[in-house]
């Protein structure tokens, strides 16, 4: 019978590549179409790879933990004359498939790496374990006193410039050398260590470009009292981020400027107030994005977060859920942090951050007595690129009176 290839799909816009978890098939097994087969985990979720048609499993190439990129023959489907006919139309020739992966960002990287890896195995460059090592980019460009041996060990222990932020450098105007590095690579040496998760890694990339912007933080106080009465009367009951999200996506609607990017020279406004809500994964943060949330009522918000909390939990989160978005919303609140700095993701302009709620005395004048206030502290991480402290200011102080007045909420 024919064979039709079991490709590794496009799976986000920015991925190009994603590690095999698990394989639910065996050789020999039938199969329906579109029927989830492989499961892959990128640096943003945990995916599936479905069957392109029914038949019977000819044979599966790819292993487990390893990583293929984007168009990689996974395994074989044995299948009707009709539809390996079908998809051999589908394939494009080999010039198109190399035309097309010269396209690929990144792919100049990777032909670098490979050169690199080649002169490194004419050279017999090994590691301690005596295999030839592979390079990989270091991502180092523009950090400066780095001479090209110390790039030469960065690419192939698989280092960033900001693995080394730690060294202090003896060299001339304080040159990390390569003793430096490798005194310091022998410190770390005794030290626990493991691979980091596909997520875990994400969200430190992410951090990083972030961190590339001038970022600033505002704060203030807002009482909860009115929202934790207010939720004692709707049903389902939204948590107090929410609430919170809400009333961003409401100051943001009132104040288009502020729901805007600056990319080079321009500005670029949001069509749409699309806002971020943060969710703990395993090992890392995941930030589905809830569109149009100035239009979506505290009632379907509270069915959508549910949502996403479960499919959270399950790394199904696809990388379109999380793309996009203005602001985003972190309630670092429900672990008893009070106070707290939370960092935008690199595409957006701003990220609403939520304390615990924390029992205060305040002087009521009609009572001339102190009374117990719920309060939390609430701050505004913002890009100052495209916002400034006033305008910042404006928006979190719009933001305190949503909350205090959750009826217009």
């Amino acid at each position: 019978m024919p064979q039709v290839p079991i490709i590794m799909p496009q799976l986000g816009e920015s991925i190009a590549e994603a590690t095999i978890v698990s394989i639910k098939v065996q050789p020999g097994e039938k199969v329906a179409a579109d029927q989830e087969i492989i499961e892959v985990e990128t640096n943003k979720a945990v995916m599936g790879v479905t069957t392109p048609c029914a038949g019977e499993i000819a044979k599966i190439d790819a292993q487990v933990k390893e990583t293929y990129p984007i168009g990689a023959v996974l395994g074989y489907i044995e299948a009707s004359e009709k539809d390996a006919e079908r998809f051999q139309q589908k394939t494009p020739p080999p010039e198109i498939q190399r035309a097309t992966a010269e396209e690929i960002p990144g792919r100049g990287e990777e032909k670098e790496v490979a050169q690199a890896t080649h002169r490194a195995a004419e050279n017999g460059d090994r590691n301690r374990d005596g295999r030839a090592t592979l390079p990989v980019p270091a991502a180092a460009k523009g950090a400066g006193f780095l001479s090209p041996r110390v790039r030469a060990r960065m690419m192939e222990l698989q280092l960033t410039a900001a693995d080394l932020s730690g060294i202090s450098g003896s060299g001339n105007a304080g040159r990390v050398t390569i003793k430096d590095l490798e005194s310091y690579l022998q410190q770390i040496e005794s030290q626990t260590a493991s691979d980091a998760s596909a997520i875990r890694a994400g969200v430190a990339d992410a951090m990083r470009r972030s961190w590339s912007r001038p970022l600033a933080t505002i704060g203030s106080t807002v009482s909860l009292d009115p929202v934790l009465n207010d939720r004692k009367q709707r049903d389902p009951k939204p948590g107090p981020a929410l609430y919170a999200l809400r009333a961003l996506a409401l100051a943001l609607a009132e104040n288009p400027a502020a729901a805007a990017r600056l990319i080079g020279s321009r500005i670029l406004q949001s069509k749409s107030i699309d806002i971020g809500l943060a969710i703990e994964a395993q090992d890392g943060i995941i930030v589905p994005i809830i569109r149009n949330a100035d239009k979506t009522s505290l009632a379907d918000l509270t069915q959508k977060y549910e949502e996403l909390v479960n499919l959270g939990r399950q790394r199904r989160i696809s990388p379109e859920m999380q793309t996009g978005g203005i602001a985003a919303v972190s309630n670092f609140g429900t672990f008893g942090v009070e106070w707290g700095t939370p960092i935008p993701l690199p595409d957006q302009t701003m990220i609403l951050g939520f304390g615990a709620g924390k029992k205060t005395p305040h002087w009521d004048e009609g009572s001339s007595q102190f009374i117990l206030v719920t309060e939390a502290q609430i701050t505004l991480s913002f890009d100052h690129r495209s916002l400034d402290g006033g305008g910042a200011g404006r928006l979190l102080k719009r933001v305190i009176e949503l909350l205090e007045k959750p009826s217009q909420l």
